[in-house]
């Protein structure tokens, strides 16, 4: 267990470093500016707690634990400013609400408690405050369930990371019946597993972020399709897209294609959603990508760039994201298996 601590720490060090410089870029967040710097912070917090679990368990070599960092007030405040970052990160996506409210940063007032309470009991507050947090998750989740079917498979991984939350929420309270050196060994494995379901998710779904939004949007709203013909706009939609391929404009957006329709922005990302059970972002990418499939085959002397920047991708790591998300593998590699 101590030698799986260790390798998780490292991973979780490296890996928070790589998200911070690739999926916290402005595409991800257009307009979630505040999730965007919550999910920084966030991450900052975590990899700098596995940081302090990785010297902590790497500085004896009696493997009994030596940094001091760990029974500071310091190491506890950033236990306390956890579960405030990941809520201000995660309620603009699942809210569908990005506005600012001053009065939010008293999420953060918490904080103080590591420097007046003694170590132990502040940290188990700190934990005990993480789980009524994990109780807004929970429902925030369990709203989304049925908001789109291709969504499922987000929800299940992200259902596994709760459940690794659960279980380090639980290890906080075990602090007074357990040795030092387990609990910190157990909290360096958890907030490591933590990251691996992160990965899987991300891999899985780049645009996850938007996939959320979108899904949120559609739960909270009321229904703007009651005068709508739905079967006759998504056969216009299929029109546009087939025939006036309008995916292949790089700055296509829901409004574009929505004026085009003669519907609001909302109209058509509900009935995108509610009727096809997907996010207007990964329709287009499906579009896209299909069309890019059909050429890789038909254009072999084509390189793979030219024809990603020809469907409407702006780059070729957009397109290489897309591609492997919705195909299950690069385009160069479909093209030679084909």
């Amino acid at each position: 267990m101590y030698y799986l601590a260790l390798l998780l720490t490292g991973y979780s060090i490296f890996y928070a470093i790589s998200l911070s410089l690739t999926h916290f870029y402005c595409e991800n967040y257009k307009e979630q500016k505040l999730a965007q710097l919550m999910g920084i912070v966030l991450i900052v917090a975590l990899s700098s707690l596995q940081l302090s679990h990785f010297f902590y368990l790497l500085d004896s070599g009696n493997l009994e634990g030596g940094s001091q960092f760990i029974h500071t007030s310091y190491y506890v405040a950033l236990l306390f400013l956890v579960a405030p970052a990941f809520y201000l990160f995660s309620k603009p996506l699942l809210t569908a609400n990005n506005s600012f409210q001053p009065l939010q940063l008293l999420h953060f007032m918490p904080v103080s408690l590591a420097f007046i309470l003694p170590h132990n009991i502040a940290i188990q507050v700190a934990f005990g405050l993480g789980g009524l947090y994990l109780i807004w998750l929970a429902v925030r989740l369990y709203a989304l369930r049925k908001q789109r079917q291709n969504f499922r498979l987000e929800l299940l991984i992200l259902g596994v990371a709760f459940v690794i939350a659960t279980l380090a929420l639980v290890l906080g309270f075990l602090i007074p019946i357990i040795s030092e050196k387990l609990f910190f060994t157990l909290y360096a494995c958890a907030i490591g597993l933590a990251f691996i379901m992160i990965n899987l998710v991300l891999n899985y779904a780049p645009k996850i972020t938007n996939e959320v939004v979108e899904a949120a949007r559609e739960t909270y709203a009321t229904s703007t399709l009651s005068n709508i013909d739905c079967e006759q706009s998504l056969k216009d939609l299929q029109t546009l897209m087939q025939e006036k391929k309008l995916y292949q404009e790089n700055t296509v957006d829901l409004y574009t294609v929505a004026s085009e329709l003669g519907l609001s922005n909302h109209q058509l990302s509900e009935l995108i959603n509610t009727q096809l059970g997907k996010s207007f972002s990964r329709y287009i990418r499906e579009y896209r990508v299909d069309a890019a499939k059909d050429l890789l085959l038909s254009n072999p002397k084509a390189s793979v760039l030219s024809i990603g920047l020809s469907v409407g991708f702006t780059s070729q790591s957009n397109f290489y994201e897309a591609f492997r998300e919705i195909v299950g593998s690069t385009p160069g590699k479909y093209r030679s298996l084909k």
